[in-house]
């Protein structure tokens, strides 16, 4: 499609939808006919990102804006109100369209619902797409019409829906003959919070929309085989890592869901690929949820909670948070987190079973350290994740579900090559990763490698106790 010179120019508002590839955002706005300049802004609910994900969000701005620049186009950046900015951009360039894909947290619903009436009033043309999800969440509805709280059904009510192959991206960005004003994306300091754990991080993030192809590429050529019986040896990398890819749109689930209908029907891997497919959709059913029910991501989702005995933060929580409770498992994992920016999906139950249960500490201290730390820092998985592990949220674990940490460690480390990695930091046979934990906690911890491994903040027998007692009590 050549670019009409004469017709305006569109914008095209990016946000979690970081790539040209099955991108409906770019096809409805190259579709005006007229110039596209992509913009983002760093409006106060960027600006609100935990110290990781907004150093993560840097990282796959860079990217594309590589990406855009190498054919021709450019990532226009400005930071404050997105109202503001829109308008101000739309007098600087004369456009009169503005397409953005959807979000579905609450803030994000609030602040495009305001932004598309003010828009309107204008007489700017707005244009919504679907990006980021397989199903839009208004779309999944049980028999009588409401929506589903409960993951099984909610599976089985999509599993079988066509889904359109995904888009190319445009042959045409439609750059415009002129460009307004950027930010210069370094004067954001997007990785300021993160500090000296940015280097760290780096070393294992994998971002841009390529780099995020290829990870797919090699999951379904090397790994999908092996994914359900492997998928919760946290040593086995028998996961696709797309989590981190999918939080920033650097790939889209409609990608990822034919890869893995292709795995399924095509290369003989029909259990496994199916498993892939099923963890993408409770990825859609933590997007149901947050639509539906927005209070999922401050409050406890089920009735009768709210009086339930959890401690707000306390020291046990902070050691927590250091990876210092002594239960190596538990370490383990955070410290993964600490080094990677992601931690495995088993060890994330885990330590929030170990802080939600053992520790009796509420599930909103963990979300919110999570919410700081993860690379992979999604609003809908993180909230849902959360307190189903807790057992306030849907389809929750039921209370008597409480994870042993050792017991986890037999099953699913038995050769201690998780714990080797990420705490055997000291010594002839020390790992590179368990000492880059210590470079990458905050200096303030005051810790170091040649520290002696602390002793167990509590005993699992005696915190199994004290929470069994708990929600025994919540439940009679």
């Amino acid at each position: 499609m050549s670019t009409n010179c004469t017709a305006p120019p569109t914008l095209l508002w990016l946000r979690r939808d970081l790539r040209l590839s099955d991108h409906p955002g770019w096809q409805k706005a190259v579709e005006g006919g007229g110039p596209v300049i992509p913009v983002f802004i760093l409006d106060p609910i960027f600006d609100a990102y935990g110290a990781a994900p907004k150093w993560r969000l840097g990282e796959s701005l860079a990217a594309l804006d590589a990406d855009l620049r190498a054919r021709g186009s450019r990532l226009l950046l400005r930071r404050g109100d997105a109202a503001a900015v829109l308008d101000a951009v739309l007098d600087e360039t004369g456009a009169r369209r503005v397409v953005w894909s959807r979000l579905y947290d609450s803030a994000s619903i609030e602040r495009d619902r305001k932004i598309k009436a003010s828009l309107k009033e204008r007489g700017i043309d707005v244009e919504s797409v679907n990006s980021s999800l397989l199903f839009e969440p208004w779309t999944v509805e049980t028999n009588t019409g409401g929506f589903y709280k409960v993951y099984s059904p909610f599976w089985r009510a999509v599993a079988q829906r066509d889904l359109a192959e995904p888009i190319v991206a445009p042959g045409d960005l439609a750059p415009p003959a002129s460009w307004p004003a950027s930010d210069d994306l370094a004067s954001w300091r997007l990785g300021a919070a993160i500090n000296r754990g940015a280097e760290i991080v780096a070393r294992h993030a994998v971002v841009g929309e390529t780099a995020a192809r290829d990870r797919l590429d090699v999951f379904i050529d090397d790994r999908i085989d092996r994914y359900k019986s492997e998928r919760n040896v946290p040593s086995a990398h028998a996961c696709s890592g797309l989590s981190e890819n999918l939080t920033y749109g650097e790939i889209s689930p409609h990608t990822a869901w034919h890869a893995g209908v292709r795995a399924r029907t095509e290369r003989g891997h029909a259990a496994e690929a199916e498993h892939f497919l099923k963890e993408l959709v409770w990825r859609e059913f933590a997007y149901h949820l947050i639509y539906h029910t927005p209070q999922i991501e401050t409050e406890n989702w089920r009735e009768g909670w709210d009086a339930f005995p959890w401690r707000d933060d306390n020291e046990d929580a902070e050691r927590w948070r250091r990876g210092m409770t002594g239960v190596e498992m538990v370490d383990a994992g955070m410290r993964e987190m600490y080094v990677t920016g992601v931690m495995h999906n088993r060890t994330r139950m885990l330590t929030a079973s170990f802080l939600t249960k053992h520790l009796m500490t509420h599930w909103k201290v963990g979300e919110a350290w999570f919410r700081e730390c993860l690379i992979d820092w999604d609003p809908a998985s993180n909230a849902m994740g959360w307190q189903w592990t807790a057992g306030s949220g849907p389809d929750a674990a039921p209370y008597f579900r409480i994870f042993n940490p050792d017991t986890q460690a037999d099953k699913f480390d038995s050769d201690r090559s998780y714990r080797h990695r990420f705490l055997d930091a000291s010594g002839p046979g020390a790992h590179p990763d368990a000492t880059a934990f210590f470079d990458a906690a905050p200096r303030s911890w005051d810790i170091c490698p040649q520290g002696p491994y602390p002793e167990p903040v509590i005993g699992l027998a005696e915190g199994r106790h004290k929470a069994l007692k708990a929600y025994e009590a919540r439940s009679a």
